[in-house]
């Protein structure tokens, strides 16, 4: 029969590698004859000692390996694999099986178990089993990490004025596409809500949607958190990992801060962009991913690379499809449509009654500048539920005039806002950050400008 009119379930496995051990050559023979078109990368090895320096350059999704074994066994070397944290499935095979074989392999970490001869339907079926139970583990680590990590973040854009529909219409435009997207625009303008739009209106909506900030992970370690490692790559490598590059792989990988990432895995994340080929940490060998990258940063990244702090090569790559987000005060006619929003879903999250702002209210909120942009307007609403009126500060005496309409500055009300907010927290920035939607750098520049 020949090999193309077998099955495969529709199964992506393009993506996958796999390692077959036998000491067999037809055996080997057949088996990479039947995976080599349908996986990404098929190795062989005739034993456990020609096995062992593949599977230390290259983090195999699955070993088909048999039993006996000249040397040590299969479910010898299996025991010791899973001791050293190797997480992929691996299906034993053997031409000599009892029942206590049978267990022992399951005990051993086994995800199956072929006994030969077996058909080319039989060995397919059992690797499908175990690429779908691999798909859903990545799943599963991926909504562990986005639960972990995510606070509760709007679902989707809001806004009706010009500007936010402009932006909606870009968004669409691009969303179907699978280029690079570069989203810039101030902390907290809602970077991560537009790459998750442009992630459920795509093409990938099924797969998984990764977020990771790069100013959160040390720069010794995002190589590693990007593209994986394997055991013994650097000191404390004590197994191999898979980067988040893998775990993305057939969905997006939203790179936030991406003017936070040190020059040296910003010349790798170009290769990776223009290669679509990983190399984790300490392999010699490429893996070939299938990932939409998002990137963001609320930096000026032309500056940045003016300053050689950016690779120009990689500004450009990324800038091929540039959405800005505007800033909440170039918008202020949506300001009343997200309190309404922020508040209709955090009431019944914080279990408080509702607040209604009423015109004065609105009018002074639309005269502060929220530096800290739609993320600070939500964690305003947010306290002022929980206080149960809107604390918007003293008002001048003998006037209805909001402070800062007058004759102040809109620097002079932001700095004043600032450091009330600052006050309150007994001069802790990472607090006062959390409460203005901003971060601790942002903080602290601004107070260095003014001296406090």
């Amino acid at each position: 029969m020949d090999l193309n009119d077998i099955p495969v379930n529709q199964a992506p496995w393009k993506q996958y590698s796999v390692l077959v051990v036998d000491d067999e050559p037809g055996m080997l023979s057949f088996l990479q004859r039947a995976l080599t078109p349908r996986c990404g990368v098929v190795d062989t090895a005739g034993s456990v000692e020609q096995a062992a320096p593949l599977l230390r350059r290259r983090l195999y999704d699955l070993i088909v390996l048999d039993i006996a074994l000249p040397g040590r066994s299969g479910i010898d070397w299996l025991h010791e694999l899973r001791a050293e944290g190797y997480a992929g499935d691996v299906v034993l095979m053997t031409a000599y099986a009892d029942l206590d074989t049978a267990i022992g392999a399951l005990r051993a970490g086994a995800a199956d178990f072929l006994l030969k001869p077996f058909s080319l339907v039989q060995v397919l079926n059992a690797i499908q089993r175990c690429f779908e139970r691999s798909r859903l583990v990545r799943e599963n680590f991926v909504l562990r990490r986005e639960v972990s990590e995510r606070s509760a973040d709007i679902e989707g854009v809001i806004g009706h004025s010009e500007v936010m529909r402009e932006v909606c219409d870009r968004l669409k435009r691009i969303a179907p596409t699978l280029a690079t997207v570069l989203l810039t625009g101030e902390s907290g303008t809602g970077k991560e809500v537009a790459a998750r739009a442009l992630h459920k209106m795509g093409n990938r909506a099924k797969g998984p949607f990764v977020p990771v900030n790069c100013a959160a992970i040390a720069a010794e370690l995002i190589e590693s958190e990007l593209f994986g490692h394997v055991k013994g790559a650097y000191t404390g490598a004590q197994q191999s990992r898979e980067g988040l590059f893998y775990y993305a792989r057939g969905g997006t990988l939203f790179l936030d801060e991406i003017g936070e990432m040190p020059l040296a895995a910003q010349a790798k994340l170009l290769r990776v962009l223009e290669e679509r080929r990983i190399r984790p940490v300490g392999s010699e060998q490429e893996i070939p991913v299938d990932v939409r990258v998002i990137a963001a940063s609320n930096r000026d990244l032309k500056a940045e690379v003016s300053a050689h702090r950016f690779r120009q090569d990689l500004y450009y790559r990324l800038q091929v499809l540039e959405v800005r987000l505007p800033s909440l005060r170039e918008r202020p006619e949506d300001l009343p449509l997200l309190v309404e929003h922020f508040i209709s879903q955090l009431a019944p999250y914080l279990d408080v009654p509702r607040l209604a702002p009423d015109s004065r209210t609105l009018a002074r909120m639309a005269a502060y500048d929220w530096p800290g942009n739609v993320r600070e307007l939500k964690n305003f609403v947010e306290r002022s539920l929980i206080l149960g009126w809107f604390d918007l500060g003293p008002e001048p005496k003998g006037s209805a005039t909001p402070a800062g309409t007058a004759d102040e500055t809109l620097e002079s009300v932001e700095k004043r806002h600032i450091l009330a907010v600052l006050a309150t927290c007994d001069g802790n920035k990472s607090e006062a950050g959390r409460r203005l939607g901003v971060s601790r750098k942002t903080l602290d520049r601004k107070c260095q400008a003014w001296g406090v």
